[in-house]
């Protein structure tokens, strides 16, 4: 009786890649060469031979096919089998059960990324290489992405500047940097902002190369703050400080601007080691006060609108962006202890040009010198809401001349320790000035049954302490 054949007596045969055997002169198939050895916990690599709703079949190369539950394909919560492979797709899996209770190869898709992915990502992280996945969640507080691990992006990280909205993200594969790695307790945590930065860290230093103060440029607003407004111009903020936005006063950035408008600025000034960039929105506009001076001249009379009613006087808005000071000596003929009595915010009234100074941009108005204008006395309940600004150290010698059909009008001494009586033309006394905080002509009038004196210098120019500040 003839032996049976051993493996001792197989020979491979030579360009079949050990698939074929000689066996006594016989080529048969080498099955043995069709399976791939394995054990549990190895990766090993199949194509998809079924998908069905719950798992997906796998041939490894093995006596049967793999299985991949749908919970071992995703590390997503909610897994579409069909969505995650393809039919004939080559996929790798991590073998968890070589032989289940039903005989069947159990395989894990997602643990198999999973493995290969912290090894990615720790590589990563270790040399500062970005990572790419793709957004599969919005969570409370951020994003998170799957790069074969749960990464966590928070919120604050997702940009350079706030996002508020971030479903715009979902499905978007983004790049990001490893900023935190835990893997006994599979902590991922990302940055999208560090890979912005450091692409506009160039972006910066070229912009900064090209930019020079005059030159005219476009941006888009980024943020608004109290101060003023930042520009975003292509890779580097500038800012328009509050005072550079309009040539007329504005109490708040938000009046003027919005968040992504676009605006022509003009760069005023450029710290290249701070790298910081000055901006102004008013130098792009014409400047309404070169207006005032090519159009009028001392003595015009022309309307305006009353925008503001001070302790000393009021101010008079003759061109949009150009407000002048009518004094409170310039209101009426009358002596005028508040300057509610005569006029209020929107007020229109007729004035008349005193003074023109370019250099330091001040304008004085008189609204009694405007002939046939007699503006009507107010009563007066409140006091106490006239504004406290500062006085502007206008020219003493406009107010304290009188037109000369104007007669000198006697009111009482107002100040308790004023006993001199002086002439209506004359300018205060520095002394008087020193210790006052406004002319004395705004100090509360005496009872009218004492003795009457000649009005102090109320025209006379506000106190010398006060700030020089007046609204262009």
């Amino acid at each position: 009786m003839t032996p049976p054949t051993t493996d001792s007596d197989a020979k491979v045969v030579e360009g079949s890649d050990g698939m074929l055997l000689e066996i006594d002169g016989r080529i048969v198939p080498n099955y043995d060469a069709t399976i791939v050895p394995f054990e549990e916990g190895d990766v090993v690599t199949g194509r998809v031979v079924r998908i069905d709703k719950d798992e997906v079949l796998v041939d490894i190369g093995y006596k049967s096919e793999g299985v991949i539950p749908s919970g071992e394909l995703s590390i997503r919560k909610s897994v579409d089998t069909s969505e995650e492979v393809e039919l004939g797709e080559e996929v790798d899996a991590l073998v968890l059960t070589k032989e289940d209770q039903d005989g069947r190869l159990i395989l894990s898709k997602k643990r198999a990324r999973f493995e290969r992915a912290w090894r990615r990502i720790e590589a990563a992280a270790e040399s500062g290489e970005p990572v790419i996945g793709a957004v599969i969640e919005v969570v409370k507080g951020g994003l998170i992405i799957d790069l074969g691990v749960r990464g966590f992006l928070p919120a604050s990280l997702v940009d350079i500047r706030r996002v508020p909205n971030l479903d715009e993200y979902l499905g978007q594969n983004i790049q990001c940097k490893v900023i935190e790695l835990n893997r006994s307790r599979n902590n991922v945590v990302l940055s999208r902002r560090a890979v912005l930065e450091e692409e506009r860290k160039e972006q910066r230093q070229a912009i900064l190369e090209r930019l020079q103060p005059g030159l005219i440029i476009e941006g888009q607003i980024s943020n608004i703050v109290d101060f003023g407004a930042f520009v975003d111009l292509d890779g580097i903020d500038g800012l328009i400080h509050i005072s550079e936005l309009s040539w007329s006063h504005v109490n708040h950035p938000s009046e003027i601007l919005s968040i992504g408008d676009t605006v022509q600025v003009k760069v005023l000034d450029i710290d290249r080691d701070r790298q910081r960039i000055s901006l102004g929105l008013k130098q792009t506009q014409e400047d309404p006060w070169q207006r005032v001076v090519d159009t009028y001249n001392v003595g015009d009379e022309l309307e305006g609108t009353v925008t503001k009613v001070v302790a000393f006087g009021a101010f008079v808005e003759i061109l949009e962006g150009v407000e002048g000071l009518v004094h409170i000596s310039e209101l009426a003929q009358q002596h005028v202890e508040n300057p509610r009595e005569i006029v209020q915010p929107g007020d229109d009234v007729k004035v008349k040009i005193l003074e023109i100074d370019s250099e330091r941009r001040r304008l004085s108005l008189s609204i009694k010198r405007v002939e046939g204008q007699v503006l009507p006395r107010r009563e007066l309940t409140d006091t106490a809401d006239v504004e406290n600004v500062p006085e502007l150290g206008l020219s003493e010698d406009v107010f304290a001349a009188q037109s000369p059909d104007e007669a000198p009008v006697l009111e009482p001494v107002i100040e308790a320790d004023v006993t001199e009586v002086e002439p209506p033309d004359a300018p205060a006394e520095p002394a008087d000035e020193a210790t006052t905080d406004e002319p004395a002509a705004e100090a509360p009038a005496e009872p009218a049954d004492e003795a009457p004196a000649e009005e102090p210098a109320a025209e006379a120019e506000p106190a010398a302490d006060e700030e020089d500040e007046q609204p262009s």
